[in-house]
């Protein structure tokens, strides 16, 4: 008799289990059309004072057996799991998204296709300084069978006294200098006015760390047709770089590449940390190609081969590094940037 009344009522929890998972799953249907709406008017999906509410209601209508208490916990799990349903169906709206395209991203500069699987590199000097500087470096870029040449132009310095670069006549010496050889341009620009003019000589649009929320820029940005490269933020997290991202693809440009240059933390040995592990992240939450700045994560010459390696065996599609022809008279981050044989040793260890 005490078997058939246990049968019993395992078969009735069976049927309330059944019940609470649908129950629990409608209840899910239900927060993610709040949540569309929520943002499409621009609302925050978490709000304490609703959950408040919520959960004294519950606690006013709790009859037992369980403590209020444990309705409280139970219920503000549930409350937490529709949170981060909402969180993954705004995710999967995002056009950076691997979801929104599981096939990756290919940008292509000038014949050098980056994201393809073959490693790319963005290599200069962290300022444009002079014709004969940048062309000196040009040409060790070219004699390495490299295409990519960055330079500094437009300079955001945290100090106003710092150097702040050579601006557009900047930009039309790293052209001069990449087209004597054959290179392409990567540089940053700062602000959004001066991309019109600026697009004459770049065939890549740099986005710099201190710019990754500049949402006009970004903007701006996603509505020319050229290449961005696109620096994560000194204090971002990956979900900011993305969305940063998606501010460009949005107006219709597709052709991203992220990078990561390390972020701020309390540590002093470098310059910056290099978040390794975000490059795995990003090439799992988005199709597009991945890079890593050396010189900015570390500052310190000494650390530039270790960290490119590592960025290419974790999945990196390319590096990018500083390259200077007397690093100890540049104007601007002498410490970190390359001499060119110190440059060319370093590339025949990545080669290796």
């Amino acid at each position: 008799m005490s078997n058939q009344k246990l049968d019993q009522l395992r078969s009735e929890l069976d049927k309330v289990n059944l019940d609470l998972l649908s129950l629990i799953n409608k209840r899910g249907d239900l927060v993610k059309e709040i949540g569309q709406i929520k943002e499409q008017q621009g609302m925050n999906r978490f709000d304490p004072v609703r959950e408040r509410a919520m959960l004294d209601q519950l606690s006013q209508h709790n009859d037992g057996p369980f403590e209020d208490s444990t309705i409280v916990h139970l219920f503000k799990e549930i409350f937490k799991a529709a949170l981060e349903l909402q969180e993954d169906d705004h995710r999967k709206a995002l056009l950076v998204s691997r979801k929104k395209k599981p096939e990756d991203t290919v940008v292509e500069i000038k014949g050098e296709k980056v994201g393809n699987g073959t490693p790319s590199f963005v290599m200069g000097p962290c300022a444009v300084e002079s014709y004969e500087q940048v062309s000196e470096v040009a040409k060790a870029v070219k004699a390495e069978g490299l295409t990519l040449l960055r330079g500094g132009a437009f300079k955001p310095r945290t100090s106003p006294y710092d150097f702040q670069g050579l601006g557009l006549e900047g930009l039309k010496i790293l052209k001069q200098a990449a087209d004597e050889q054959g290179l392409a341009v990567v540089s940053e620009i700062v602000n959004p006015g001066d991309l019109e003019e600026a697009l004459e000589y770049l065939d890549v649009i740099q986005i710099g760390a201190r710019n990754m929320q500049n949402f006009e820029l970004l903007k701006a940005a996603g509505s020319v047709n050229k290449p961005v490269l696109l620096k994560r933020g000194l204090s971002a997290t990956i979900s900011e770089f993305i969305n940063a991202a998606e501010y460009i693809i949005s107006r219709g440009n597709e052709n991203i590449i992220l990078c990561e240059r390390g972020i701020r933390t309390y540590e002093k040995a470098t310059r910056n940390t290099l978040d390794i592990s975000a490059v795995p992240i990003l090439k799992q939450e988005t199709h597009l190609p991945v890079m890593v700045d050396v010189t900015h994560s570390t500052g310190r010459r000494d650390l530039l081969l270790p960290t490119a390696k590592a960025a290419l065996a974790v999945g990196a599609d390319g590096v990018m590094a500083e390259v200077h022809p007397d690093p100890a008279v540049a104007l601007s981050d002498s410490a970190q940037q390359m001499d060119i044989p110190t440059f060319h040793s370093f590339m025949e260890e990545l080669k290796k």
